[in-house]
């Protein structure tokens, strides 16, 4: 069992002063594999007041004192990336093989990422008579999720370290162990006390403790919208700014006369990956009227033949989902489409056959999908797919938009045609004939309940800024 007891406060594991532990269940097995600390008011504090010690010289640093320490850390990271993988793949359930091609490099290139935008970034610059400057935040608070672990740690580590902030993580405690790992590279690359502190613990604990906090200047959180308007809440009596990437319900419009072969399956693929547990998996399939059979079967034969299995195993195939709660939810939603009057085409409740253990989800379709069924409407998370079909484009792009989320969107068809369409979707990311993050630096986040801010490339460095205007200097 890996063990991670301490806390990283002020460039020191330390004992946690009141915590609980607190054990991770490997969703494969059901049984545990990490032992962490919960962490307490008073290691919250001693964190804050860490970083705002560490803030006073850290913010004064040079860029090229940023750059070369990313440069450290980039390579400090790369080492580290078999353990990486390793504890991903263990404590949230991602196939080995996908924990180390996908889920732990995703966290590399945003230090990569970020690295370029710093080398490229421009701190100041002239708006008539005054000079507009770009300056470090402050003590930034993070949250972060289980499902993608290092790539939404990394999304905030990163640029706050570019840009001169100090901070504190509060990592989810379903996928602790990468985190761990992470303040040891950054301590061996060079990382000074208070600049990176970790604290693990849980929302209403940490989480909360962290939002509130009076010394805190932001607070970046990525997870549900459930949990992010109570981070928002929390953050408002000190008026600092909240930062967020929350709850998706991702369509796939399936333009009219798609060649439903060739793009089906790359933009299904995205249900699938992770076992479905990303936040721009693009589950509801909008088909036209004509073509609902065809789509049906093509997608039904994807999900018949996709395995399933522990997350230790090599191989092309999905693991479990995190843990029992997430379990219960995607059964229960399963359910409800059952209840509504959906069309179950492949999958349904219960574990896959031949398992009685680990928390498996068989990959699901369901057609004749309606807008106002639950499975249309709540984010899922899970390998489940529906199909709803339309008459027309003006039709599609409503049903596109029907839902209170506005993280992404994707296109299949004709590139040039879903060119046209993109605009129309009320979505911080269109993909055409994919799903996945545009990376490279591009702004990721969302519209309506999904969020506010973006993360990547320069658009990431500068939301982890403050902004200066300074007149009356001499000519």
């Amino acid at each position: 069992m890996r063990s991670y007891l301490k806390q990283y406060i002020d460039g020191q594991w330390v004992a946690s002063e009141g915590g609980k532990r607190h054990e991770v269940i490997d969703p494969s097995s059901e049984q545990a594999c990490t032992e962490i600390t919960l962490g307490s008011q008073a290691d919250v504090d001693k964190a804050v007041a860490a970083a705002r010690k560490a803030f006073d010289s850290w913010s004064q640093s040079s860029v090229a004192e940023r750059v070369a320490l990313l440069e450290r850390i980039i390579e400090g990271y790369k080492a580290r990336i078999p353990d990486l993988a390793a504890a991903v793949s263990e404590e949230m359930g991602a196939p080995i093989g996908f924990a180390t091609a996908a889920q732990a490099p995703a966290g590399l290139g945003h230090f990569i990422g970020t690295l370029k935008a710093l080398q490229e970034f421009s701190f100041e610059e002239r708006v008539g008579k005054t000079r507009v400057v770009h300056e470090p935040l402050g003590v930034v608070a993070m949250i972060t999720p289980w499902n993608w672990p290092l790539n939404q740690i990394c999304a905030k580590v990163a640029p706050a370290l570019a840009a001169g902030d100090t901070m504190i993580l509060k990592p989810s405690e379903e996928s602790p162990a990468c985190a761990a790992i992470l303040a040891e590279i950054l301590d061996a690359a060079g990382v000074p006390a208070g600049v990176f502190n970790l604290v693990n613990g849980d929302g209403p604990g940490v989480g909360a403790a962290l939002s509130s906090h009076k010394d805190v200047d932001m607070v970046s959180f990525t997870g549900s919208t459930r949990a992010g308007i109570a981070v928002a809440q929390a953050a408002a009596a000190t008026v600092k700014r909240v930062h967020q990437e929350l709850g998706g319900k991702a369509p796939n419009l399936v333009l009219e006369g798609a060649d439903l072969p060739t793009v089906l399956p790359p933009t299904v693929a995205g249900v699938l990956a992770n076992s479905g547990q990303s936040c721009i998996a693009p589950t509801r399939l909008l088909v036209h009227r004509s073509q609902a059979t065809d789509a049906t079967n093509i997608v039904k034969t994807i999900m018949e033949a996709t395995p399933v299995g522990e997350a230790s195993t090599m191989g092309a195939h999905i693991g479990p989902v995190v843990n029992k709660a997430q379990f219960d939810k995607i059964q229960g939603l399963i359910q409800s489409a059952i209840d509504e009057g959906a069309t179950l085409v492949t999958g349904g409740t219960g574990r896959p056959d031949g398992r009685n253990a680990g928390y498996f989800i068989k990959p699901t379709l369901f057609a004749d999908v309606t807008p106002d069924m639950r499975i249309a409407q709540e984010e899922t998370f899970g390998p489940v797919a529906t199909i709803t079909v339309y008459d027309d484009q003006d039709e599609a792009v409503r049903l596109a938009n029907d839902t209170p989320y506005g993280l992404s969107a994707t296109i299949s068809g004709d590139p040039a045609a879903a060119s046209k369409v993109a605009p129309r979707l009320r979505a911080g990311l269109v993909t055409i004939n994919s799903w996945g993050s545009a990376g490279g630096g591009a702004p990721f986040g969302g519209y309506k309940q999904s969020g506010n801010g973006r993360e990547g490339g320069k658009y990431g460095l500068a939301d982890f800024m403050e902004v200066k205007t300074i007149s009356g200097e001499p000519a």
